[in-house]
């Protein structure tokens, strides 16, 4: 069976082209969360995470996400590349997103700059902005990619 590939227009980039193991990248773009009627976190500090056949994650620094609306949540999983991630749900303007964030605490070697960073299911979240555009969540739920305007499928 043949995967069906978008092809990418100019200025766009195809998850099929993005390397395996993956690779982190620093992004001056402006990133910015809401839930709940509020802005949970907003950066231009972001690092994607670029992997194989998959929209990007966007980790932000700690410092710029409202530390204060994630609330531990239980359970963990384990990425072949990244290491343990842990979870966060995120409670703001009365709602309550489950398992809406992550994290990896102590990452494996090679990706020890995500450190410190949390990752959002835009899916999850009342919006996640790219330098003012709405990213869309991939299809299936499982992985926290965004889908933006320059991101072909």
């Amino acid at each position: 069976m043949t995967e069906k590939r978008a092809r990418p227009g100019p200025g766009q980039g195809s998850v099929w082209d993005y390397p395996r193991p993956p690779r982190v990248e620093a992004t001056p773009r402006r990133v910015q969360v809401f839930f709940g009627g509020e802005k949970i976190a907003d950066t231009h500090r972001a690092l994607r995470v670029l992997e194989t056949t998959h929209p990007p994650a966007y980790y932000l620094p700690r410092e710029d996400v409202r530390m204060d609306r994630l609330v531990p949540a239980q359970g963990d999983t384990w990425c072949e590349w990244k290491g343990r991630a842990i979870y966060f749900d995120v409670a703001a303007g009365g709602q309550k997103a489950a398992k809406a964030a992550w994290s990896y605490p102590d990452p494996s070697p090679g990706f020890e700059v995500i450190r410190d960073h949390i990752a959002f299911y835009p899916g999850k979240m009342e919006a996640c902005l790219v330098d003012g555009e709405r990213a869309r969540p991939q299809p299936g739920g499982f992985y926290g990619g965004w889908i933006t305007d320059d991101v072909v499928l």
